[in-house]
């Protein structure tokens, strides 16, 4: 081989990797175990439906539950109509068994009503999605966010009783629930039943205050003030400082009864507007009667009271029944008033007594002279009330039904008796002869000023006289005048000689007449006695003649 001759190359493939490649593998590697354990952190994706996305920002807005984030808003977007927005947030791990079919989510911001202020704390952090882990068996993923916090959780102890009413808007969500005044529970949701067209309202009555609720209490509304001027007269009621404000709900349990506990969940009862309705409601059974009266029923109102002699039996349902007919007119002077008279307010509760023996009793309370007036119940409002008593001697109706009701007879009020009076006195009056009255004592006025001009004259001239010397020196003159005649009279008194002279005269006169008296009683019996004596005078007899 000769020198000039390159040498061959010798290739050899090397087995080993260059220490190059090991920066990027391994970054490689980095990755893709951060992208495992960020996929393995997180949670479901979820979406809530809200109204508006007041105050939500993406990445920013988080979701808590009792303070501790477990997720946050990944996306906001409108819906298809444009109706509400839909929003998207990724929950972080373990969050996926709180998201249950009663799981509830709201948004955390200033609120004031009737529970007070609150979500004071997001003026600063700003405002976030709190939610209620729900305890359901199914999982959700797709929620409907509530418009108010809620009152207590899913599963807060307590009862949950919901109020049916054929009115919406008698309460609000948070609006307090009160026994006795005191608040023991609030409202949770207010709902409107389109199929029944009934308005649902949800309580939650807190423990232990849920063993106060009995199958049989009744609901009705507080208003904070409430005040009422009828027949009866005026009633005012104030409730507690929050129900004043907002208003409420109270309920009301039958005293001792401890056996008819409330236990069921989300139990229906009705909603009453007051205690008076309330109470009004208890007589269900009750005789429908109508009334009809002669006179103005100006001031009678439905619900007014029909008492016997104080004592309250039944309402009056309708004012008045029904307007004249086109043939009737005006011309019938008699106004139907429809009445309702409550059994339970007749008999005791205790009685077993029907509508039947109720119907009975009345027919013969009729013929007895049971009979309705009107009467004036407050003279404030001029409220009118019906009442009834036994008149005898009254005669029944000949029309004993109206309408298909039976008649309850009636009798002419006090006040129109009243009144009836007063147009007859004023009717008497009207015929009197005022005008020629009045003629005459203008003209007796006339004479009586003449007398009096008359009176004045004398008077004057009287005072003028007094005036005079002569006229003032006479009061001396009768006084001597006066003096002189007591002294003539002092010399006739008892112990004057003219007296005592007068006494000794009188008392011979006296002794004259006694001495008198035989011979007038002779000439009284015999008046010529005196010319012809005595007849009766016997013949002398001698003396010699006379034996012994």
């Amino acid at each position: 081989m000769s020198n000039n001759q390159p040498a061959e190359a010798k290739i050899q493939n090397l087995k080993q990797v260059s220490a190059v490649w090991c920066i990027p593998i391994l970054a490689l590697a980095i990755g893709i175990w951060m992208f495992v354990q960020y996929i393995s952190s997180q949670g479901p994706v979820i979406t809530i439906r809200m109204p508006n996305a007041s105050g939500i920002e993406i990445g920013k807005t988080a979701i808590k539950s009792l303070s501790v984030n477990v997720g946050v808003v990944t996306n906001v977007q409108l819906s298809e109509d444009y109706s509400y927005t839909l929003v998207t947030a990724q929950m972080n791990r373990d969050s996926d068994r709180m998201l249950k079919e009663d799981t509830s989510f709201w948004v955390v911001k200033p609120r004031i009503g009737s529970g007070g202020i609150t979500g004071l704390d997001t003026l600063l952090s700003g405002a976030y999605i709190e939610m209620q882990p729900g305890d359901d068996k199914e999982d959700r993923e797709h929620f409907v966010a509530l418009e108010n916090p809620p009152v207590a959780p899913v599963d807060a102890k307590g009862l949950r009783i919901i109020l049916t009413s054929h009115h919406a808007g008698k309460l609000g969500v948070g609006d307090p629930v009160l026994y006795e005044g005191f608040t023991v529970g609030r409202v949770e949701s207010v709902s409107f039943d389109i199929k029944s067209k009934l308005a649902n309202y949800q309580l939650f009555i807190f423990e232990p205050y849920d063993s106060l609720a009995r199958t049989n209490s009744a609901f009705m509304m507080l208003s904070g003030f409430n005040i009422q001027m009828n027949a009866e007269g005026v009633n005012v009621n104030v409730g507690s400082l929050e129900s004043l404000m907002t208003g409420g709900v109270t309920f009301m349990t039958p005293d001792g009864d401890s056996e008819s506990r409330q236990t069921e969940q989300l139990v229906h009862y009705r909603l009453f507007d007051s205690v008076h309705d309330y109470r009004e409601k208890m007589y269900e059974k009750h005789l429908d009667f109508v009334m009809m009266f002669t006179e103005s029923i100006r001031g009678l109102k439905v619900g007014a009271p029909i008492e016997y002699r104080g004592i309250k039996i039944g309402t009056v349902k309708k004012v008045p029944l029904r307007l004249p007919t086109s043939k009737e007119g005006f011309s019938n002077k008699e106004i139907p008033v429809l009445v309702r008279i409550d059994l339970g307010r007749i008999y005791d509760h205790s009685d077993e007594g029907s509508l039947e023996e109720l119907q009975a009793s009345f027919e013969t309370e009729f013929n007895s002279g049971l009979r309705a007036t009107l009467k004036t119940g407050n003279l404030l409002t001029g409220a009118l009330y019906i009442g009834t008593d036994l008149y005898k001697g009254e005669k029944l109706p000949n029309t004993r039904q109206y309408a298909g009701f039976n008649i309850f007879p009636t009798k002419t009020g006090e006040l129109a008796e009243v009144q009836k009076q007063l147009t007859e006195l004023l009717h008497k009056f009207n015929k009197l002869p005022v005008e020629d009255t009045l003629k005459s004592m203008t003209a007796t006025l006339k004479v009586s000023q003449k007398t009096l001009l008359s009176a004045e004259r004398v008077a004057n001239d009287l005072d003028r006289l007094l005036k005079q010397n002569d006229t003032q020196s006479l009061p001396g003159d009768i006084r001597t005048s006066l003096q002189q005649i007591q002294k003539t009279l002092n010399a006739f008194g008892p112990d004057a000689a003219p007296y005592q002279n007068l006494e000794g005269a009188l008392s011979r006169f006296e002794e004259v007449m006694i001495e008198l008296q035989p011979v007038l009683r002779q000439l009284n019996e015999k008046p010529n006695s005196l010319v012809f004596g005595d007849d009766k005078a016997k013949d002398p007899i001698p003396v010699g003649g006379h034996k012994s």
